[in-house]
């Protein structure tokens, strides 16, 4: 039996991160896992950075709700559901994803939390488990399933690769030189094919 593991941003939504440096005119938060692949050690740096800039969670929940997904993906989203079950997969937070989630037609999301202070400051990240992609993934394998994954960045590397088929989706220059030989596709059309072909 099979399961579909997809990333969100980058995949289905754009990166909240960028968003977020755009509207509050910070250039800084516009890194991501494109160019840190070290996920702990990012959003450490990004929390010290909210709380000398003294913004909050408020603050990042009023950019996120003007969010809305990238063209195409929830019909591709629903296309794929339709023919598979299908699990996003992110390393956001559930305190960002509600908004996102319902724009999407509330696809199960597997992600994140974070810890907020009474003055609504991000204080810490909480992981729901050490690289978390990838062992849940290996869970899925664990229970009968099948994994065929998708994403974007080098935090998607280890469940793509895990996975009985894996799929980069518009991915950076640098995340599809380091893995030349995973099959990378820059539309829709193109994705869902691929993965019908490899089911």
């Amino acid at each position: 039996m099979n399961i579909v593991c997809l990333d969100l941003e980058g995949v289905l939504t754009p990166e909240i991160w960028i968003a977020f440096s755009e509207a509050s005119g910070i250039p800084e938060l516009r890194r991501t896992t494109r160019e840190e692949p070290d996920y702990d050690k990012l959003m450490r740096w990004r929390i010290g950075l909210l709380k000398d800039r003294g913004l909050t969670l408020a603050d990042i929940r009023r950019v996120i709700g003007t969010i809305d997904p990238l063209p195409g993906a929830k019909s591709f989203l629903d296309a794929l559901r339709a023919l598979v079950p299908t699990v996003i997969l992110s390393d956001t937070f559930a305190e960002f994803a509600a908004p996102l989630m319902e724009k999407l037609g509330q696809p199960l999301l597997l992600c994140n939390s974070l810890d907020v202070d009474e003055n609504g400051l991000i204080t810490a990240h909480r992981m729901r488990i050490k690289n978390s992609k990838l062992t849940t993934v290996r869970a899925f394998h664990s229970i009968g399933y099948d994994t065929l994954a998708v994403g974007d960045s080098f935090n998607d590397i280890d469940m793509i690769r895990a996975s009985k088929a894996g799929f980069l989706f518009r991915t950076s220059d640098t995340v599809r030189q380091a893995h030349p030989d995973l099959p990378a596709y820059e539309d829709y059309d193109a994705l869902l094919a691929a993965i019908r072909a490899a089911l």
